[in-house]
């Protein structure tokens, strides 16, 4: 087998991102051959993280492929600013206590995607927090407020009259000065990070150093396919989601966001990825069948191809065969009839958690969306015998299941 070329190269780094500052020269260094050094720098403000997330280490990690290394800095020294991209208020300070518990669990889980081998781990602590008053003033003399005030979410802040605490300004000077402590080849963030890149591509000019590629990649939409991935949306699909529900939340996206999901949360190689693309457009190939390859896929990169081979057979169970999962919740419903002789039905799927309200209940069952043991209850049968719920397998809709017991 030949080797790579860079252009071949390059189209494989450029597969699903936004944008890439400058590409001729992101080209220049792929041809000079030998290991380039790739950043990324995350804040650990938060403790878990999702395919969202994990869309930069995706991109990473066909670079480490590609024979190339990566630089990945814990910005436990950043973090202490809070990064003010996309904000439109200053960022509450996490204590040092909590950036460092989250950074723990940011690490174990950035190594389900990165190979170690190829990783460099470094905590941005270690030069910031150790830069004097001397130091910190001839390093923000690079920078003019007029500069940092073209930043779009600063701009809207400073002309909508919203305040902008004098620390936040550090916040893109800090990003740029790590990239000169680790001499970058490239940067990579997500398009809301492309003025941080750009700092680091003129800060670097500045210090007389060649400057880093600025890569920016595009937000991933979450599962309703409107919102950008986010926990705060509930449309997250998370790293460490049970391979079932990953493999059930992935075949919930819209088709339309196949190949984007492809491109940027698979480990699918770009080649094979064209041709799924082409094969879409031109209706040679059935969505389901490509949904479901994505769905093995993504499970499969966090887990094994064997715990995505049981999590589809879960979702046919489920949903295709209309079967009923073993691993239903269950609920001990209180049988005692009234004084009929019956069972309020309708309240006991709210108390089971698999209807939100009475009405809705009664809305469910009076348009055949709840059976009993696999069979549907009959409309406006509300107040069921207790012997009909004994031990019965219920089932709500298409997603909901609770076994009584």
């Amino acid at each position: 087998m030949s080797p790579i070329t860079p252009e071949e190269q390059l189209h494989i780094i450029k597969s699903g991102i936004d944008t890439v500052v400058p590409e001729s020269l992101l080209l220049e260094k792929l041809k000079r051959g030998g290991e380039l050094n790739i950043k990324l720098g995350v804040d650990p403000t938060a403790p878990d993280i999702h395919l969202g997330h994990a869309v930069p280490l995706r991109k990473l990690r066909q670079f480490q492929d590609l024979g190339h290394r990566v630089t990945l800095i814990i910005g436990d020294g950043t973090a202490l600013i809070g990064d003010p991209s996309g904000r439109n208020s200053t960022r509450p300070q996490l204590t040092r206590e909590q950036i460092a518990a989250n950074a723990q669990t940011y690490v174990d889980q950035a190594f389900k995607v990165l190979d170690p081998e190829k990783t460099t781990l470094r905590y941005n602590s270690e030069w910031i927090l150790d830069l004097n008053m001397e130091s910190l003033l001839k390093l923000i003399s690079n920078f003019t407020v007029a500069r940092i005030l073209e930043r779009d979410d600063f701009h809207k802040r400073y002309t909508g009259g919203l305040p902008i605490a004098l620390h936040e300004f550090l916040y893109p000077v800090m990003q740029a000065y790590d990239s000169v402590v680790i001499k970058a080849d490239v940067e990579i963030g997500g398009s809301d990070q492309l003025f941080n890149l750009l700092a680091g591509r003129e800060l670097m000019e500045k210090m007389g150093m060649e400057p880093q590629v600025a890569l920016t990649l595009p937000l991933l939409e979450g599962t309703d396919g409107v919102q950008k991935m986010s926990k705060s949306y509930g449309n997250y699909i998370g790293l460490t989601d049970a391979p079932n529900d990953m493999f059930g939340k992935v075949m919930s996206i819209p088709d339309e966001l196949m190949v984007k999901y492809y491109r940027l949360a698979s480990t699918e190689d770009v080649a094979a990825i064209d041709e799924i693309e082409r094969g879409l457009a031109a209706d040679e190939l059935h969505p389901n069948k490509v949904k479901r390859a994505l769905a093995r896929n993504i499970v499969a990169a966090y887990y094994d191809e064997a715990a995505a081979e049981a999590a589809e057979a879960d979702f046919d169970l489920k949903f295709k065969e209309h079967g009923f999962p073993e691993d239903a919740p269950t609920f001990a419903a209180d049988l005692t009839p009234g004084e009929d002789g019956t069972v309020y039905f309708a309240k006991l799927l709210v108390d089971a958690g698999v209807a939100p309200s009475v009405s809705e209940a009664r809305r469910l069952i009076d348009g055949g969306g709840v059976k009993v043991n696999g069979e549907a209850v009959e409309a406006k049968r509300y107040n069921v015998a207790p012997d009909f719920l004994k031990e019965a397998k219920i089932q709500v809709g298409k997603k909901k299941f609770v076994r009584l017991v």
